[in-house]
């Protein structure tokens, strides 16, 4: 419940202080208005493979890229299956959070506020892509 409450809270955040050209993004504060069952599903489902992710992200095996998803480094099957896995169940957050907001043409914009979140996050030795694309060790 608590996991639940902080990815609202976060998302809630992240997209009310997004600096963007959609003023309304910004003067308006945008949450998960209804927990449907694919949400609720992908939340869990994150929530446990967290573990798991923090530590391919300190092997350096996967890094958080500057469009709010996780992109491998290790040419390992098992690596990848989780990452796509994980980059599945926030791409249903994020499309959710536009749909249930009226903001289908916002999507890259909620993409890009998670990753900064996600490289504000980051721990000492993870990989992040800064918004220019370069890929830095924090």
């Amino acid at each position: 419940m608590f996991y639940k409450a902080f990815i609202f809270s976060t998302v809630f955040l992240m997209i009310a202080m997004a600096p963007c050209a959609h003023t309304a993004l910004a003067a308006e504060k945008y949450t998960i208005k209804e927990m449907t069952p694919q949400v609720t599903s992908a939340l869990e489902s994150r929530r446990d493979r967290y573990s798991e992710l923090q530590q391919l992200k300190q092997q350096g095996k996967v890094g958080e890229n500057n469009r709010g998803y996780v992109e491998v480094f290790a040419n390992e099957k098992v690596v990848k299956s989780l990452v796509d896995v994980e980059n599945s169940d926030r791409k249903i957050i994020y499309q959710t959070i536009a749909d249930q907001n009226n903001l289908k043409d916002a999507i890259g914009v909620i993409e890009k506020v998670f990753a900064q979140t996600q490289r504000d996050k980051a721990q000492s030795g993870e990989k992040i892509q800064d918004e220019d694309g370069r890929w830095v060790t924090k």
